[in-house]
């Protein structure tokens, strides 16, 4: 792992085609690697598509529009969109099932970046993979690339829980812009990914050597995330943060596991940090197991409404099928909620023996561990401690800038080797 050392200070873009931390890890990973990287003395950039992001007011953000179809919808289309090609691939792309929006942004980076080439000495990608990436290494602008997982997970996880032919033929044309990011990463030549986990999994499902991916951990912002005394935790509250309709979150084996735990703890509650989408399969699940009236949604809540809800919380659950890193895991942890996590992806490596561990996919793993801490209030007081111990020794995101700092340095002594 790169270990810091003290260098000039560097001027850094950072890219991402979609950025608003409510839409998942990649924009909360934006934001607070942004601000490490101020807080360590870099110059920062964020340039990003739409939805944008929500920044330290010292990192500057460029905007790169799209179409934001996904907000917008089809028939946002005007005459004069149609100057742009990028705009044309992008309709097309929505109006044929698919998602152009990587592909499309690096066309539009490209544009921005050989105007501004000389603003910046390194370019940090997250996770776009577009073939735009290719054109600013080709044009000899050192570029970095962070692969969170690759997206072939959730793409398996998704065909698993479809269960009619057409759904199947959706996900796959939804998840066609794989295609081009498996080859760009493999021409590539600094990817830094978030775990060990998405390390081997990236290298096994792009066909790279695991040596060749470097690692640097995420980051939890544990000034924000952090106990709030003067909060009282609600004595039979579980919280979660779950993507509602995305099968690789693991949200349909946790509401199944409320169900059978509630026959044990009727007063038990659940907090959910997600929205579902209108009549469908979290809602259909929702109403076949009678538990409708008793989940509580809340979304697009602010940093610090999440963190009262925390404090609020007895137990915070974590059950996806799958993660590349773990950030819900580590934010519980960083405000010293007892945390009960699957093991999926990297989430042993996030929780490691600071929280309880139980097999992903697995409806009476979930109850038994989730039993287990409610009748155990010592248990529950030792991990609310050791927890936050855990974060802030090894996955601060002051310890990321330091690491990420010390690659970047490395990436330019290549470049200028």
């Amino acid at each position: 792992m790169p270990q810091s050392q003290p260098d000039k200070p560097l001027r850094i873009a950072l890219l991402g085609y979609r950025s608003q931390p409510y839409g998942g890890g990649q924009g909360v990973y934006l934001k607070y690697l942004s601000k490490a990287l101020v807080e360590a003395g870099h110059t920062v950039d964020v340039i990003s598509g739409p939805p944008y992001p929500h920044l330290d007011p010292r990192v500057r953000l460029i905007c790169l529009p799209s179409l934001d179809l996904f907000v917008n919808g089809l028939g946002s289309l005007r005459l004069h969109h149609l100057k742009s090609l990028s705009n044309i691939i992008e309709w097309c792309g929505k109006l044929t099932g698919g998602f152009s929006e990587p592909y499309t942004f690096g066309r539009r980076a490209v544009k921005y970046l050989r105007a501004h080439r000389q603003d910046y000495d390194l370019v940090h990608d997250n996770q776009s993979l577009s073939y735009g990436m290719l054109k600013l290494q080709a044009m000899g602008i050192p570029l970095v690339t962070t692969v969170h997982h690759p997206i072939t997970s959730d793409l398996r996880i998704a065909l698993n829980a479809a269960s009619r032919w057409w759904e199947r033929l959706l996900i796959r044309r939804w998840h066609s812009f794989l295609n081009m990011q498996k080859r760009v990463v493999k021409q590539l030549h600094h990817v830094v990914t978030v775990s060990d986990c998405s390390r081997q999994d990236i290298a096994r499902d792009f066909g790279l050597q695991p040596a060749g991916i470097d690692l640097v951990y995420n980051g939890i912002d544990t000034a924000e995330f952090r106990p709030l005394a003067d909060i009282e935790r609600r004595p039979m509250r579980l919280m979660a943060t779950a993507s509602a309709d995305a099968p690789l979150k693991g949200l349909s084996y946790l509401l199944r596991a409320y169900a059978l735990l509630l026959k044990r703890y009727p007063e038990l509650e659940l907090l959910l940090v997600g929205k579902p989408q209108p009549g469908g399969k979290t809602e259909q699940l929702l109403q076949a197991l009678k538990i409708d009236q008793r989940v509580q949604f809340v979304s697009g809540i602010s940093t610090e409404q999440m963190v009262a809800y925390y404090a609020e919380a007895t137990i915070a659950v974590v059950p996806s099928v799958y993660e590349g890193f773990g950030l819900p895991a580590g934010e519980a942890m960083a405000c010293g909620v007892p945390v009960v996590s699957t093991d999926g992806g990297a989430l042993p490596e996030v929780v490691g023996d600071a929280g309880l561990v139980v097999a992903a996919a697995n409806v009476e793993a979930l109850v038994e561990g989730i039993s287990a801490l409610l009748e155990d209030p010592q248990r529950r007081a030792e991990l609310s401690v050791a927890g936050r111990q855990r974060i802030l020794e090894k996955f601060s995101w002051e310890v990321c800038a330091r690491q990420m700092t010390a690659y970047y340095n490395r990436v330019l002594q290549h470049a200028n080797g």
